[in-house]
């Protein structure tokens, strides 16, 4: 989930869609004590809420995707999916869900 911070910081600080994008896909933001970069996506979903355009959700989600093309695997097509939900979040003007499958997740179970 993004942004991450404390209850009454989003209150003085706007954030943007790029912004969401790459706190989506930092590792210090991942819920499982796993680095990405260690892996590759099979698959990912990124579902935004808020005003925000589509068009600029699938444009950051394709610039990451072309930037990092090296995580996401190449024979699954179509391997990134996006979702917009007009209503934000209560208290927020904008926010972001991601879930991703990544061979990264080996590394828990090698502990």
């Amino acid at each position: 989930f993004a942004p991450l911070t404390s209850r009454g910081a989003h209150s003085f600080r706007a954030v943007s869609v790029p912004e969401l994008t790459q706190q989506m896909f930092d590792p210090k933001n991942m819920m499982a004590a796993s680095d990405f970069r260690n892996g590759r996506y099979l698959t990912c979903s990124a579902i935004f809420r808020g005003k925000v355009a589509m068009k600029e959700v699938e444009d950051q989600m394709r610039n990451v995707q072309n930037k990092n093309s090296s995580y996401f695997v190449e024979w699954i097509p179509n391997n990134v999916q996006t979702a917009l939900c007009s209503i934000p979040p209560r208290g927020l003007k904008m926010s972001s869900t991601f879930v991703g499958n990544s061979t990264a997740i080996q590394e828990l179970f090698k502990r």
